[in-house]
């Protein structure tokens, strides 16, 4: 029985990953410090027998035996990754070392989290995985961008040198059940202002664009690149279908039944204008494309949040 450790196992996507993982009748360690995970994402797997949770914060060492490693834990939104940046950056770097070392001592694959954010604001559309980005390094997102650009490096100095398994997911903009409600994503910024009857902020001219891929179909990428025999080098996932952000909101309000406005604020510095993934390698060695519709994805979060309240 493969026993897998997820760190940032109590997130939104590591939660929904962690069950996923019980469901293939692994043995799941899911390691957390809790700094925007929540431990009643996974409440209901702690009576699981092969389920173990551990507090503990990736930027300290720490040694587990475990087969695969799914390394998710960082803050992944704005709010979140810019209210302590220098903190954002030690554990993209600092964690991923740690687990990259832990995986080199226990002879254990690694995947690592990366992130569509490593091409900074594209100058290349769709983007590919061979397009090096266009990333401002002194800017207020080069905690998390750079931050997972270095991952990226460690990860594959590690292979190169020691010969460590490892799989890099770039992940694009993902949504559904578990997101954290105050974390400045558009999806749940949007579906929150709806269902209160706010106006929708829109930043720019809300022409600007994001593929919004929901969080099943991502968790069912990351199992098929970690189980790939061979490395195929950094992998984009996520959904092919490209929005613009005053058409999502126009999507929300009529789902929720709202009477929400639309109101405009500045665009943020260095906010990407468009974004969308060429997946034609995931296609091709993952057999793999998203099938959960946009429309549907947006059903679920909704109802997720209705019954938060």
């Amino acid at each position: 029985m493969p026993r897998v450790l997820v760190t940032g196992g109590a997130g939104f996507v590591g939660s929904h990953l962690c069950e996923r993982l019980l469901a293939d009748g692994n043995e799941v360690i899911c390691l957390d410090n809790f700094f925007t995970g929540a431990r009643e994402n996974v409440e209901p797997l702690l009576g699981n027998r092969r389920f173990e949770l551990v507090r503990h914060d990736v930027t300290q060492p720490i040694v587990i035996e475990v087969d695969q490693v799914y390394h998710l834990a960082c803050p992944a939104s704005p709010i979140h990754y810019q209210r302590n940046p220098v903190r954002t950056i030690r554990t993209a770097v600092h964690g991923t070392l740690n687990m990259l070392d832990m995986a080199r001592e226990v002879d254990a694959r690694m995947l690592i989290a990366s992130t569509s954010e490593v091409y900074g604001d594209p100058q290349e559309h769709p983007q590919t995985e061979s397009y090096w980005g266009h990333v401002n390094p002194i800017g207020p997102r080069a905690c998390y961008d750079e931050g997972k650009r270095c991952a990226e490096a460690l990860t594959v100095s590690y292979a190169r040198q020691y010969n460590v398994q490892t799989r890099i997911a770039r992940i694009f903009n993902t949504y559904g059940p578990r997101m954290h409600p105050n974390d400045g994503r558009v999806v749940s910024n949007f579906v929150l202002q709806a269902m209160d009857g706010q106006p929708i902020t829109l930043y720019g001219d809300g022409n600007q664009t994001r593929s919004f891929c929901f969080v099943s179909d991502l968790v069912e990428a990351l199992v098929r690149l970690m189980n790939l025999p061979e490395d195929p080098g950094p992998t984009n996932l996520g959904n092919p279908r490209e929005i613009t952000i005053a058409d999502l909101a126009r999507m929300i309000i009529g789902l929720v039944g709202s009477r929400s406005e639309l109101v405009h604020e500045p665009l943020p510095k260095d906010d990407p204008v468009r974004r969308r993934p060429d997946i034609s390698k995931a296609r091709k060695l993952l057999d793999w494309e998203p099938h959960v519709a946009v429309e549907d994805g947006l059903r679920a979060t909704i109802d997720y949040f209705r019954n938060k309240r």
